[in-house]
């Protein structure tokens, strides 16, 4: 019997020919003229065009030596970068680009935290490119995040004298946030012992001591904003802090506030802050607050910067007392913070939430193994192998551990105990979660922090 080949298709192997023809022919016409910028711009884009990304990266950093301020080969390089699952290095291109109001790298950072799961920093971005420029709208984009831009014409809907957003459907249904009483404290909270002796030198011992602050005339109160990579237990701390002063705790997300009625947004931020004063003592935690309070410089339309003022009135108490209110926040990304938030008597205190250390990560471990069928782990030795795990990661290690145990089980039909190698295994398959995030960081500590507000994370990562 004969035996058959498969063979490409004629027109495949063509295209594939002439690809690299053009190639051949754009090197030869650079090497005359190495320093010829679009020229070396022209062979970048057809190497990209063709999928030669690693190629088309070493171009278009030529490129850029020779053109730095190019937008389209920031963006080209950008767009390789994501190509090549360098997300990282990809986001600091593109916010160097916004830092220079480019409204395209808006819409391709939007595409990148879509990717990476930012929906709020993608629409942020994404709303604010198209209101700009309308030509940068993205229909496929656009559906995905839920952002359409429709002017406001004499047929859109006006509600007791409020007019509709840009996403058009009914009013959603908001119930009132109720604060919660918290049994979590300190104890419960594995490691970060400097943290905890920051929020009780601000918060816990002035609640403890009231009559000491009183004499000095000083307000109970304050802010605190907390900032380092996503899973390193931001928002138990806030809620543990509640517990230690047996206040009353009130967790705020970005979708407690913002609404698609023009002016909506600031009641709804006043009703919280309204809610948490009438509970006084109360720990107020808003959740990616960057998301609320972003750069005003960085915004070209007037009702997100509304928003951000009503933030800061609310934090300075202009109309109402914040005697016995505790605001504490968490952002993963502080540099998208607008300044104003660090002024003293608002969020005067930033703190590094780092990822645990070792005797931090035997601790998290022990707790998130209690009452779970194990023998003789030991926690020390599975901490040792799991440096810059956040305490997100080291659940997924417990998990992917207990996950091998049920399918040993399911194949013997006989039940085993978790053991230290079990977790050890798990720890060699899961990767830390934080390591992108220190990549950008590192960028901002190195380029960004003349005013000395990253030391401590400078200090961390040893530069």
């Amino acid at each position: 019997m004969a035996r058959v080949v498969s063979r490409a298709p004629v027109w495949l192997n063509s295209i594939e020919m002439d690809a690299d023809a053009t190639i051949r022919s754009l090197r030869a016409a650079l090497a005359a003229t190495p320093d010829n910028g679009p020229l070396r711009q022209h062979l970048a884009e057809t190497l990209f065009a063709y999928g030669h990304y690693a190629d088309a990266e070493t171009e278009l950093l030529a490129f850029l030596k020779l053109e730095p301020k190019s937008e389209a080969g920031h963006l080209l390089l950008a767009k390789t970068y994501r190509a090549q699952d360098k997300n990282s290095a990809a986001h600091v291109v593109l916010e160097q680009l916004v830092q220079r109001d480019s409204d395209r790298a808006r819409v391709e950072l939007a595409r990148l935290m879509l990717a990476e799961g930012d929906v709020e920093g993608a629409v942020r971005n994404y709303r604010s490119a198209i209101e700009s420029d309308e030509s940068l709208v993205d229909a496929e984009l656009g559906e995905r995040l839920g952002v359409s831009l429709e002017p406001v014409t004499m047929d859109d809907e006006v509600v007791d004298g409020r007019v509709r957003g840009s996403v058009h459907g009914e009013e959603e249904d908001r119930s009132k946030l109720k604060p919660i009483r918290s049994d979590v404290k300190f104890v419960h909270v594995g490691g970060l012992s400097r943290l905890k002796d920051e929020i009780s030198k601000k918060i816990v011992l002035p609640m403890q001591r009231p009559d000491l602050y009183k004499a000095y005339g000083k307000k109970i109160g304050g802010g605190i904003l907390m900032y380092g990579p996503p899973g390193c237990g931001k928002t138990f701390l806030a809620k543990a802090t509640a517990g230690e002063v047996d206040a009353k705790f009130l967790a705020v997300g970005i979708h407690d506030v913002l609404d698609m009625w023009i002016g909506q947004s600031e009641r709804n931020l006043h009703g919280i802050f309204e809610t948490a004063r009438q509970n006084s003592p109360c720990v107020l935690f808003f959740d990616e607050v960057d998301a609320l309070g972003a750069s005003r410089g960085d915004m070209k339309h007037s009702a997100g910067r509304q928003t951000i003022n009503q933030f800061l009135a609310e934090l300075d108490g202009m109309q109402d007392q914040n005697d016995g209110l505790l605001v504490l926040a968490a952002t993963n990304a502080p540099w998208h913070m607008d300044s104003a938030f660090r002024r003293p008597g608002r969020f005067d205190r930033v703190i590094f939430v780092p990822p645990p250390d070792r005797e931090a990560r035997a601790q998290i471990l022990e707790l998130l193994l209690a009452g779970k069928p194990q023998e003789k782990i030991d926690h020390d030795a599975i901490a040792a192998k799991t440096e810059r795990f956040s305490g997100a990661d080291l659940a997924a290690v417990v998990d992917r551990a207990i996950e091998g145990k049920l399918d040993a089980a399911m194949a013997s039909g006989v039940p085993e105990p978790l053991v230290t190698k079990d977790l050890v295994r798990a720890a060699k398959a899961q990767k830390p979660t934080t390591t992108e995030w220190f990549a950008t960081a590192k960028n901002y500590v190195l380029y960004a922090n003349e005013a000395g507000l990253y030391d401590d994370l400078r200090a961390y990562l040893k530069l």
